[in-house]
């Protein structure tokens, strides 16, 4: 497998994780333009642990995590209590002001005789964890995918738990939760930090492959993407927003003769799917069918032995 193959495996699984972050609000009811913000946050923080800090890299991507799931349940509440258009332009807001931030932040120290840190607009580099422990890409693939599926199993299970249904609910109809005697504003602030801690991990894990990374990249189109990616695949488990992932990653970058005009496509189809299939390709309706099916079949095979 080579390079370019890896890079783009490994991109589909690092994006997935702020795809699944975008995903998580989207199913509460919010739409956020703004997880791109607690991805860059967790990839400024991780890099400064394990590059400054010399810290292991389990330790970095726990330090990213905790800040932007903090930093999100912060802003939660602050923000949530607003809906719909206004929250949605808040979440924009923010993650700009992230943006600027820290194309200013300059905070250096020294390290075998090199300056390394956050070095405001020129971005953080030499965040070389993998390289100076002569880790491979592949190795590091498969770490990220490995932590891709720890995350995805812990959202499944979520979504099998009453706090899943709680999120559901939020998203269907606040006044009935609310009648159910639930808080709405603190389990809305509690699905933003979850939001956020996922979207860190993926920050970290992007700092850590690139081993270099900018203000630029955390921009408003890495937002838009993300959720873009969680309408595409589906509001109605967890693995539609990985569908997003592949399609727009995996996909549209593999076919080379439309790469100039990616954006017109990916444009184009989220156009069309959102017209045809408005909750995504594995909406609710169709995971119920398939949950069915897989019922069936497997009592079927159950009887047949």
């Amino acid at each position: 497998m080579d390079d370019y193959v890896i890079t783009v495996l490994s991109n589909i699984a690092m994006i997935s994780f702020i795809a699944l972050s975008a995903y998580l609000l989207l199913i509460t009811g919010e739409i956020s333009f703004g997880q791109q913000a607690y991805f860059g946050l967790s990839a400024y923080a991780a890099g400064a642990a394990t590059t400054m800090f010399a810290l292991p890299i389990w330790a970095g991507i726990l330090i990213g995590a905790c800040v932007a799931g903090f930093v999100a349940m912060a802003v939660g509440a602050l923000t949530l209590r607003l809906s719909g258009l206004y929250f949605s332009i808040s979440t924009l807001a923010f993650a700009e002001m992230v943006r600027l931030i820290l194309l200013i932040v300059q905070v250096q120290v020294e390290v075998d005789g090199e300056m390394v840190g956050p070095d405001g607009a020129n971005g953080f580099h030499d965040i070389r964890w993998m390289f100076e422990r002569n880790i491979s890409l592949t190795e590091f693939m498969l770490f990220i995918y490995g932590l891709l599926a720890l995350v995805l199993i812990a959202l499944l299970l979520v979504e099998r738990s009453r706090l899943g249904s709680v999120f559901r609910m939020l998203g269907s109809d606040d006044l009935l939760t609310e009648m159910q005697g639930l808080n709405t504003v603190r389990y809305r602030i509690l699905a933003a930090g979850m939001a956020g801690a996922v979207a860190g991990v993926g920050g970290a894990l992007y700092a850590h492959f690139t081993t270099y990374v900018e203000p630029q990249f955390f921009n408003v189109m890495l937002g838009v993407h993300a959720l873009a990616y969680g309408l595409i695949g589906g509001l109605g488990t967890a693995f539609g927003p990985l569908i997003g992932v592949a399609i727009d990653v995996g996909f549209l970058e593999a076919v080379r003769f439309i790469q100039g005009y990616r954006m017109i496509v990916f444009g184009g189809l989220v156009a069309v799917l959102l017209i045809f299939m408005p909750r995504g390709i594995l909406d609710e309706e169709r995971v119920h069918r398939l949950k069915t099916l897989f019922s069936r079949w497997s009592h079927a095979r159950a009887q047949g032995r």
